[in-house]
């Protein structure tokens, strides 16, 4: 117990500077995403010849090395919090819009006849019938993106953006284990807690009738 009090009192001032900036970019990215790829996931099940180009051509940004994506960014838009921003931005696209496509696409399609032989609009169905029931996956999508933009933010550091990569990357320079693990723990610790945050909300929204077939 001492060691890790003269752990936190030597390293906790910088880590709760650095789980700022970390956070922000985060949100704001996840955040993006999510108004980007959930929408574009809905219009493209109505137009579903597109949906394999375009989430091919989204699935891009997640084949390139976050190094070098980061790198791509530099001459457009310089160092600092908005590349970091906008790389991590784009690579949230990719599971909120799949799992958005897939969850409404999965709907069973009686469900949808019923209600439309009942009455409602298209836009009834859609917020009624169609995204109520596709809202667990559409969630895992979202959990998904932002357990890996809380791993991919701290190269952000590289860039000069902050967040908990200064420490980690600070520990590398200088042969510093403990700077070292007072970036990555609370990174890796981070993303078991959104993962868990996201994982609750998942539980929340699924349908009760279908509580039981939704695992972690």
């Amino acid at each position: 117990m001492s060691g890790l009090a003269d752990f936190w009192n030597m390293y906790g001032s910088q880590i709760i500077q650095a789980l700022g900036p970390h956070l922000y970019m985060t949100g704001i990215s996840l955040g993006l995403g999510i108004v980007v790829a959930l929408p574009l996931g809905i219009i493209l099940t109505r137009f579903p010849r597109w949906a394999t180009p375009i989430i091919a051509v989204v699935s891009v940004f997640q084949t390139l090395p976050s190094l070098v994506f980061f790198a791509l960014v530099i001459p457009f838009l310089g160092i600092g919090m908005l590349p970091a921003i906008a790389v991590l931005f784009l690579y949230s696209l990719l599971p909120i819009l799949r799992n958005t496509f897939i969850g409404v696409r999965s709907v069973d399609a009686s469900l949808v006849d019923a209600a439309r032989g009942q009455g409602m609009t298209s836009w009834e169905i859609l917020m009624l019938v169609e995204l109520p029931l596709a809202a667990p996956i559409i969630v895992t999508g979202i959990r998904l993106a932002a357990t890996y933009l809380v791993s991919w933010a701290t190269l952000a550091a590289l860039i000069g953006a902050g967040g908990l990569g200064t420490l980690i990357f600070q520990g590398l320079s200088n042969y510093d284990a403990s700077s070292l693990m007072a970036g990555a723990i609370p990174a890796a610790l981070l993303a078991l807690v959104v993962g868990f945050f996201f994982g609750m909300i998942r539980r929340l929204v699924t349908p009760r009738g279908l509580r039981a077939e939704v695992r972690n």
